[in-house]
């Protein structure tokens, strides 16, 4: 059991920066992988990208390479999500989410939403141009 909060989202023009934290509490954090998401009001939820438990592995979606980073502090139980040169359709709400493996395996690096367990309540992001 974990909770997840979000934070660090605002405003930024095209070509900015920002930095989203996920805050986790509860027990076993370092067990979990962990993926971040995007949605937009009426589209599908967005995948982003995911690092494994132990943060030796990371995987992006393909819009999100070479411009987005996810890191871990296992110790700190953060995420965080590195945003650079964003765009305005990058403009989401930014959910992280955590997969816990015991429940019914190993499944974060495939981006599907429903392989993960517990979810933050997003933090907004709007880019302008």
């Amino acid at each position: 059991q974990v909770q997840l909060q979000e934070s660090g989202g605002g405003l930024v023009q095209t070509g900015g920066s920002l930095r989203l934290s996920c805050a986790a509490s509860g027990h076993s954090f370092g067990s979990y992988n962990m993926g971040w998401f995007r949605q937009v009001p009426g589209k599908d939820r967005e995948w982003v990208g995911a690092i494994s438990w132990s943060g030796g592995t990371t995987v992006y979606a393909a819009f999100a390479k070479g411009r987005f980073t996810i890191s871990r502090d296992n110790a700190q139980n953060i995420v965080d999500l590195q945003m650079n040169s964003l765009k305005p359709e990058d403009t989401a709400v930014y959910f992280c989410a955590a997969e816990d493996p015991s429940i019914r395996g190993t499944y974060y690096y495939t981006g599907r939403s429903d392989y993960y367990d517990y979810w933050g309540r997003g933090t907004q992001v709007t880019v302008s141009s």
